[in-house]
């Protein structure tokens, strides 16, 4: 027998390893407190990205020095969304509370999928926590996932296999007679597309309804394209609804929608990805009631409830339903009675993955520290904020809003008077990459009915009033500079 001792990954001096963790903490203390210091963006020159293409290393390295390549190459340069002049894309900041409670899931590393472990009954607290923030029943069934993308895929296999009383896991599209369809408005994020490629359907399966001038789904025409399918022999399964639109926060009339699916027999699937979390709102609940008769819900954690990534949620009315199109039980996934196997839940049951992070624990430990007021505090606030930069918006002789505001989306553009589109749309092209690469503030861009419109998605903790007319008057002057350039004067 060998006298070598047996490798490990633990190291030979705790000491020296606890003491780079203490700084680490410390160092990330100091970055989330002086953020707003920073530039939002800043480029990576390409001294620095050469050194990502060194091979691979099979020797170790000293942990001082790998972190120091962090601080180096990493830490400086990331997207930005936790500055409080993020309103890029509609990301969430972060918070520190969870930033610890990364490190301790990560410590124990626990694979939340089954068994009898303290991560399984966190998960499920957390799960019924968002029932009962949706205001959904208590019966149902969900799981916490990486994204919306995932929610939503999620919920739309389950709509198909129950549409197809089974027969789709057994047999697939064969076993169907006709095509099998849904339905959603133009302004629908590209994960429900991409769901239906994902399952098979392909894209066309998925049916584009029009939408008003507020951006919501006509239901007039919904129902025409509804009766016109199944005239046809195809089979409708499924119409998802928006609560909070990714262009411009539309939320589509969710009733409405409800009332349809109902009366022809189809699954209602929200996607609500930022926009279900205003629902506990008193001035939403209204809007969003729907959601808790809807047959599916997909949200995230990690958009305005500051989470970090990755955390969303899928929830599902009919349990059942959800156990049929994912449950299985290989040999080696076998459940006892007692031991670390007992319990009756999996989730492994309930979606596609079976090897799952620990996610749960950053939001349990979030909710538990901050308390939902707070973060529905939040929401609130950015909703009174996004609407701040729109007024600003609408004040300014230069700048023009592009789509209504019904939650936190601002969708806008610097004009002039006589400009063609494809002049508006080379400065405010100009602006946006200005704005990130002088690390003003980072917005996005999209396109509202043909006009190339800046985006600011306001879904941000550290934000406040002053950072909103810092972002209209640098509009403003970049705007001025550039119409006053060669290129566009």
């Amino acid at each position: 027998m060998s006298t070598r001792p047996d490798l490990t990954l633990d190291p030979k001096n705790w000491d020296s390893l606890r003491k780079l963790g203490h700084q680490m903490l410390d160092d990330m203390f100091d970055y989330l407190q002086e953020v707003r210091e920073a530039p939002v963006w800043r480029l990576m020159p390409a001294s620095d990205q050469s050194k990502f293409e060194e091979g691979l290393p099979y020797r170790p390295q000293d942990p001082e020095a790998v972190y120091a390549d962090f601080k180096e190459l990493v830490l400086p340069y990331p997207t930005g969304n936790i500055h409080p002049r993020f309103w890029g894309w509609v990301m969430g900041s972060g918070n520190a509370v969870s930033m610890l409670a990364d490190m301790l899931a990560a410590t124990i590393n626990s694979n939340v999928c089954l068994g009898d472990h303290s991560a399984m009954k966190v998960e499920q607290q957390v799960l019924a926590w968002s029932k009962q923030l949706l205001g959904y029943p208590s019966s149902a069934s969900g799981l916490l996932v990486s994204g919306a993308s995932m929610a939503n895929l999620t919920a739309l296999i389950v709509a198909r296999n129950h549409a197809s009383g089974g027969d789709m896991r057994r047999l697939g599209a064969r076993a169907m007679a006709g095509e099998m369809v849904m339905y959603c408005s133009g302004e629908t994020h590209n994960c429900i597309r991409k769901a239906a490629e994902v399952m098979g359907m392909g894209a066309g399966s998925v049916r584009t309804v029009p939408v008003d001038e507020q951006f919501r789904i006509r239901t007039d025409l919904l129902e025409e394209i509804i009766q016109n399918d199944i005239a046809e022999g195809c089979i409708p399964f499924c119409i998802v609804g928006n609560a909070g639109t990714v262009n411009t926060g539309a939320i589509d009339p969710l009733d409405e929608l409800l009332a349809i699916s109902r009366k022809y027999g189809l699954w209602f699937h929200v996607d609500g990805a930022f926009g279900a979390l205003a629902k506990p709102l008193p001035e939403y609940a209204a809007l969003l009631h729907a959601i808790e008769e809807a047959d599916s819900v997909a949200f995230d954690y990690h958009k305005w409830m500051h989470i970090p990534y990755e955390a969303a949620c899928v929830l599902v009315r009919n349990a059942e339903a959800q156990r049929q199109a994912f449950a299985q039980t290989p040999n080696y996934l076998l459940q006892h009675e007692r031991g670390v196997s007992a319990g009756s839940h999996s989730f492994g049951d309930y979606g596609i993955e079976l090897s799952r992070g620990f996610k749960a624990l950053k939001i349990w430990m979030s909710l538990k520290t901050y308390g939902v007021f707070a973060f529905m505090a939040l929401i609130r606030q950015n909703i009174s904020q996004a609407r701040y930069l729109a007024q600003l918006i609408e004040q300014h002789p230069h700048l023009e809003l592009l789509a209504p505001v019904d939650l936190n989306i601002v969708c806008f553009r610097y004009i002039r008077t006589g400009w063609s589109s494809a002049t508006a749309q080379d400065v405010n092209k100009e602006i946006l990459m200005r704005l990130q690469e002088e690390g003003i503030a980072t917005v996005s861009a999209t396109v509202i009915q043909g006009r190339y419109a800046l985006r600011a998605a306001v879904s941000n903790h550290r934000s406040r009033a002053e950072d909103f007319d810092l972002l209209a008057a640098q509009v403003v002057r970049l705007g001025n500079v550039i119409t006053e350039s060669v290129c566009f004067g």
